[in-house]
């Protein structure tokens, strides 16, 4: 297997992760205040990833490189979070993984936006793609029928906002630089876990006192949707491009259906059904897309480059962010 179709396979089970957090995290909710819950989350995965650090192979040390990358990357990545976990508390966890899968359209405007030199941006075929994705949520939406926005799916929409420009930060912050994703996840687990510490420490007695489900949620969202798909997060950052992971991130609302229906009693229309397909559709149409237009846009450099013996190669630095989903 060729490692790009490896780094699509990890990508794909983080959006089975991802999509079955936000039912985790409603459960959690439900349970706990949102700012408490965010501080367990981070305490436990800072304590593992510091695990992984101590006792992992290599040097142990930070990079001046990765803690200036770190903390402006765990401070944006709590904003995420915080909008995102206020968000599914107070709308359907169905609703939280459709309404946040709209950062496949926002994910590649940036990346095309940001993209110098060779290529361009993405070819408008991309966007039809992406188009096909936007329709699947729709479909999929109305499965359950249509209403007027809640409070939370506004916070929902104000999330994929957010995350958008975390996700254009972790792109141009990590690409051609030395850092380590164990150590860039440790950075920003840290930084969550300071952010949350006064909260943290005025809810221990509440926290002492939760059940053994929240405290599985908890642990669930801790290992997997945090120290798990961050750090795979930010292992594919350096592997692919943005556009192609959002795509294969698009279609977490799919597996978010499917927790539901296997785990919340929901039901499966012909609506439903429809969306999936299509958003499943649209995210290979997508890649294909993307994959030709990145093959194409290299071949034209190096002809260039051919053509012109003063002209020095641009290095190999493709806008490689990817999107955080998942709460």
């Amino acid at each position: 297997m060729s490692e790009l179709r490896r780094t699509d396979l990890i990508l794909l089970l983080v959006a089975v992760v991802w999509g079955s957090s936000y039912l985790s995290a409603q459960t959690a909710t439900s349970a706990l205040p949102v700012l408490l819950v965010l501080f367990a989350r981070y305490a436990l995965s800072a304590l593992v990833c510091l695990g992984l650090v101590a006792f992992g192979r290599g040097p142990r040390r930070w990079t001046r490189e990765e803690l200036r990358v770190g903390v402006p990357l765990g401070v944006t990545q709590v904003a995420v979070l915080v909008v995102e976990t206020y968000g599914v508390a107070h709308t359907s966890a169905a609703n939280a993984g459709l309404i946040i899968s709209l950062t496949i359209v926002l994910t590649p405007l940036l990346d095309r936006g940001g993209r110098h030199g060779r290529g361009g941006g993405l070819p408008p075929v991309f966007f039809a793609a992406a188009g096909v994705c936007v329709l699947a949520v729709g479909l999929l939406m109305s499965g359950n029928g249509f209403h007027a926005p809640r409070l939370g799916d506004l916070l929902m929409l104000g999330a994929a906002l957010v995350r958008a420009v975390h996700v254009a930060l972790v792109g141009r912050l990590t690409v051609g630089r030395a850092i380590r994703p164990l150590h860039l996840t440790t950075v920003q687990t840290l930084v969550g876990t300071a952010l949350f510490l006064p909260t943290g420490v005025a809810g221990l007695p509440t926290l002492a006192r939760a059940d053994s489900g929240t405290w599985t949620q908890l642990v669930y969202l801790a290992l997997f949707c945090s120290v798990f798909a961050f750090l795979v997060q930010t292992w594919a950052v350096q592997r692919t491009s943005a556009s192609r992971a959002s795509l294969l991130l698009g279609t977490e609302p799919v597996w978010a259906m499917a927790v539901g229906i296997a785990l919340g009693g929901e039901r499966l229309t012909a609506l439903t059904a429809l969306g999936a397909a299509l958003m499943v559709g649209g995210t290979y149409w997508g890649q294909a897309v993307e994959r030709a237009h990145r093959t194409a846009a290299g071949v034209r450099h190096e002809t260039d480059v051919q053509d012109d013996p003063d002209a020095l190669p641009e290095p190999d630095v493709r806008d490689r962010a990817t999107t955080a989903t998942g709460v």
